[in-house]
């Protein structure tokens, strides 16, 4: 396997090969209906030279988002612990206003189902990482979503990411591997995304009869689905981990 990088700003030809389905069926179909997610993917041309391709001979096998954002601003001190939403809607309304956009972050890397297992993930990271000291940012930040999270979707973010084995290194595998990329993990995010929709919605994604008030759990989600039957709702809030990649 020989991969080669390619940055939509440089090679924006390269981005119409993609088979967008592909990829998104590497994802829990309700994970594709967080409404802040347009104020990024609906404008990539705006932020082309922080998204990455990455090609196996001629086919596209991962895919990685990041972006430029304000940090340090009044009421920016931190980052927030809205995480990916909220960095988003951060990025977004920089955009705007013009403002000068001082740290990036990485938002997401998708491998194709098929080709997950085979270090490809690190290898966009590292991608992810030297884009955007590239671009002049001194650091990357990341909202990650624990790989392995899903398996105990009741278990406490606060404490599930700061497991670590005996070797010291976080339990989550992509924890782990942001860590030995130089990582340091620096907060949970407990609100990062926000997903809501009718109970209809929601057996439409999940395939579940969602007939019970409480909290339910749904494969591949990192917490319970909160339902209101009276209400007619269904609320998915997910915590990630904020982790800091600094320039070397």
């Amino acid at each position: 396997m020989t991969l080669t990088i390619h940055n939509r700003a440089q090679n924006p030809e390269i981005f119409q090969t993609i088979d967008h389905a592909a990829f998104d069926r590497s994802w829990p179909l309700f994970m594709q209906h967080d409404p802040t997610a347009q104020w990024y993917y609906s404008y990539l041309d705006d932020v082309a030279e922080y998204v990455l391709l990455a090609t196996d001979g001629e086919q596209p096998v991962a895919k990685a988002y990041s972006t430029s954002f304000a940090l340090g601003l009044t009421g920016r001190e931190e980052l927030p612990d809205g995480g990916w939403d909220q960095v988003i809607r951060w990025q977004h309304a920089d955009r705007l206003a013009g403002r000068d956009r001082t740290a990036a972050t990485a938002l997401e890397i998708v491998i194709l189902k098929d080709r997950q297992g085979q270090g490809i993930s690190s290898v966009m990271l590292k991608a992810l990482r030297d884009n955007a000291f590239r671009l002049g940012h001194d650091v990357l930040y990341a909202p990650v979503r624990p790989s392995q999270k899903s398996d105990e979707p009741e278990t406490p973010m606060s404490e599930y990411a700061f497991r670590v084995r005996d070797d010291g290194l976080p339990y989550d595998a992509w924890l782990r591997t942001h860590v030995r990329a130089g990582g340091r993990i620096v907060k949970v995010c407990p609100l990062s995304m926000t997903i809501s929709g009718t109970l209809a919605q929601w057996r439409e994604w999940t395939a579940l009869p969602f007939d019970t008030d409480g909290p339910v759990l749904v494969a591949g989600a990192l917490s319970p689905v909160q339902v209101s039957l009276a209400h007619d709702v269904a609320v998915y809030v997910e915590p990630n981990v904020w982790v800091e990649h600094r320039r070397p």
